[in-house]
């Protein structure tokens, strides 16, 4: 760990790693939707998060934050739990969208839709065989992808 603070103070940490491209557009129209809240379920320690939301200037995005830190690892459904506990959302109506089969395993535990994104750890085959509802490969395909899910009331 001090390894890890010692090498993001002298790179700039993840002010050094950008954003994949489209995300921070895709998370601002998110965001702007009335009817959509937003939150982070995270295999990161609280503190790594909130460097990167600093970094990206993302935080005020978010309605709630979940992390490793309050919660046993993925694909326990606690850290989505939790965030439908403070926002006041049901599983019915939330969606996971993650890059590994945990995340996907954990968006079916939990109850929520999970949409599984291709340009993160794992490759679409092993997102769709733990269960991802549907699989983008682009944040351009985001939306539609959303509007897909709640039509078929996933």
């Amino acid at each position: 760990r001090a390894a890890f603070v010692a090498i993001r103070a002298e790179t700039g940490g993840e002010a050094s790693s950008p954003l994949y491209p489209g995300a921070r557009e895709a998370v601002a129209r998110l965001a702007a939707r009335p009817e959509t809240l937003l939150g982070v379920a995270t295999g990161k320690a609280r503190r790594g998060l909130s460097h990167a939301l600093a970094a990206h200037d993302l935080g005020g995005f978010f309605q709630t934050l979940q992390t490793a830190d309050d919660h046993p690892s993925k694909p326990h459904p606690s850290m989505l739990l939790r965030a439908l506990a403070e926002t006041g959302a049901e599983a019915a109506h939330a969606v996971m969208i993650g890059d590994t089969e945990y995340d996907m395993e954990m968006a079916r535990n939990a109850g929520f839709a999970a949409l599984a994104v291709t340009w993160g750890y794992h490759d679409e085959p092993r997102l769709r065989a733990a269960g991802a509802h549907a699989v983008i490969h682009g944040y351009h395909e985001l939306e539609a992808a959303l509007a897909a899910l709640e039509e078929e009331g996933v």
